[in-house]
């Protein structure tokens, strides 16, 4: 009987015959027998190469990783604790046991793998680097925490904290959006460092750097609404308010010195600048609204911890 035998592992593969084999031989050797494939529809023989190495193989009903993980943790993983790697061969098995760890020793219920402690060369381009270190601090400014590797797809966590996580993500913003609702719902998350490789040869990345990166800014910032409204509304205050700034200084400017009125702009200004004030103080009140929201929860929460202590 193994020590793991409360483990899944869930790999979502997308065309990865190349890699997936030895991924799901490497975990098998490290101790976890429950590998979970979740195939978005492969057609170059994914799912037969994982269910020849011993895995599980389901297709999932959707398309893209975010809706795999989600069908994949709510269908098909009755394990209480979940271990999600890719299936390229980037992620080395063998870290499987510190990113266990916190888990089993209840010390946190969502672990994060952080790529950026032992990146091989040639795991990352330097625009992918580049991108990455600008989402980690973004993600710090907006939303006060500092996970290192928000973007990490090696991860571990208990079923029952993923089934409490809000996850809307279809694509590869999985990862930002399951960070951020860690954050929102006070989720207790371990960073431990991992060893990340470069793909081998013949393998190809389904990731699009450009247009995946803009699509995880985008995720960050609206998610930015409801764990970060002081933020989220404040910065739109602040454009809008700033616009109107702009477009008043240019009517101003053009009537002293060219005695030009501009009556049109300056209606635009007063009404950006109004806006901009507007959105600043519903930012301010949500934030009051949401602080208030979250001591009202920790209350509740230690009253029914004291409950069930007595």
């Amino acid at each position: 009987m193994s020590e793991y035998d409360d483990v899944c592992v869930l790999l979502p593969t997308m065309d990865e015959v190349e890699t997936v084999a030895r991924v799901v031989e490497a975990f098998r050797n490290a101790g976890l027998d429950g590998v979970l494939v979740i195939d978005g529809g492969s057609t170059d023989g994914t799912q037969e190469a994982a269910r020849e190495a011993g895995a599980r193989v389901v297709e999932q009903s959707g398309r893209g990783k975010g809706q795999a993980v989600r069908e994949a943790v709510r269908d098909h993983i009755d394990a209480p604790y979940v271990v999600m790697a890719d299936a390229d061969a980037t992620y080395d098995a063998g870290d499987v046991d510190a990113m266990l760890d916190p888990l089993l020793s209840g010390e946190a219920v969502h672990v994060i793998g952080n790529r950026f402690a032992d990146m091989r060369p040639g795991a990352m381009t330097q625009l992918n680097r580049i991108g990455n270190r600008l989402i980690n601090l973004s993600f710090r400014a907006i939303h006060g925490e500092q996970y290192r590797d928000i973007l990490s797809g090696y991860r571990a966590f208990t079923r029952e904290s993923f089934r409490r996580l809000h996850l809307t993500a279809d694509g590869f913003g999985i990862e930002t959006e399951m960070a951020v609702e860690c954050v929102k719902n006070r989720q207790s998350v371990a960073v431990v460092p991992i060893t990340y490789r470069e793909r081998p040869g013949g393998s190809a990345t389904n990731l699009h750097p450009i247009r995946d990166g803009g699509v995880i800014f985008l995720e960050l910032y609206r998610k930015a609404k409801t764990n970060n409204p002081l933020f989220y509304f404040g910065s739109l205050g602040a454009i809008s308010t700033s616009a109107g700034a702009l477009m008043t200084g240019y009517v101003l400017y053009d009537w002293i010195v060219n005695g030009i009125p501009h009556e049109i702009i300056a209606i635009g200004a007063v009404g950006a600048a109004t806006l901009g004030i507007q959105l600043l103080i519903f930012g301010f009140l949500a934030d009051m609204i949401l602080s208030l929201h979250r001591e009202q929860v920790a209350r509740y929460e230690r009253a029914v911890d004291d409950g069930s202590d007595r």
